[in-house]
C-alpha cells in the first residue's frame, strides 16, 4: 500500500486491532505480556482511489483446494454489506500459501456463497471461477491495484 501512495495511485490503510492492553512488563522495554481483543474488528484494509472509497479483508490460507468461511466473522460480512450498499468498492484478497496464488474476489461473490452456505469452504474453483488472479513480486508484494481497476472502474470507462 506504501507503493501505490508513495505513486499517488491511491490512498490505502490498515486499520489497527483494537485491543485493551492488560499487563505490561516495563523491565523488559514495555513489552505487553497480556491484552485482549477490545471489540469485533470490521475488516483489514479502506481507503480511497480515484474518488471511490475502498474497504476490504486480506485473508489466507494453507488449503490447496478451499477457503473454510469459519475464517470470515459474520461482522466482516455485515460490515461489506454495507460499504456495498454505499455503493463503496469491497472486496477480499485471498492467498493460498502453499498454492502461492492470489486472488481478487467481489465482496458480493463471497457474501453470496456465505449466506447461501452451500459447504463450508469455498472451492479454489469457485475462486477462480468469481475472482481474478493478483500478481505477486517484490514491491508491491500483491500488486492487486490493476486487478480492482479492471473488475471495478470497467464501468466509468464503458460510460
Amino acid at each position: 500500500n506504501a507503493y501505490y501512495k508513495e505513486r499517488g495511485l491511491c490512498l490505502i490503510t490498515k486499520r489497527p486491532t483494537p485491543i485493551n492492553v492488560v499487563k505490561v512488563d516495563y523491565t523488559r522495554g514495555a513489552l505487553i505480556t497480556q491484552a485482549y481483543v477490545e471489540t469485533q474488528s470490521t475488516t483489514d484494509y479502506n481507503g480511497v482511489c480515484e474518488g471511490r472509497y475502498i474497504d476490504f479483508e486480506a485473508k489466507s490460507t494453507r488449503s490447496k483446494t478451499s477457503f473454510p468461511l469459519s475464517n470470515i466473522p459474520s461482522q466482516q460480512i455485515e460490515h461489506l454489506k454495507g460499504v456495498i450498499a454505499q455503493s463503496g468498492i469491497a472486496f477480499f484478497l485471498i492467498h493460498f500459501d502453499l498454492l502461492g496464488k492470489t486472488f481478487l474476489v467481489p465482496a458480493s461473490e463471497v457474501i453470496a456463497f456465505y449466506e447461501s452456505r452451500p459447504r463450508a469452504s469455498m472451492p479454489l474453483s469457485f475462486i477462480e471461477e468469481k475472482g481474478k488472479p493478483v500478481a505477486e513480486g517484490f514491491n508491491p508484494r500483491f500488486n492487486y491495484l490493476p486487478v480492482l481497476k479492471e473488475v471495478f472502474f470497467a464501468e466509468k470507462k464503458e460510460q
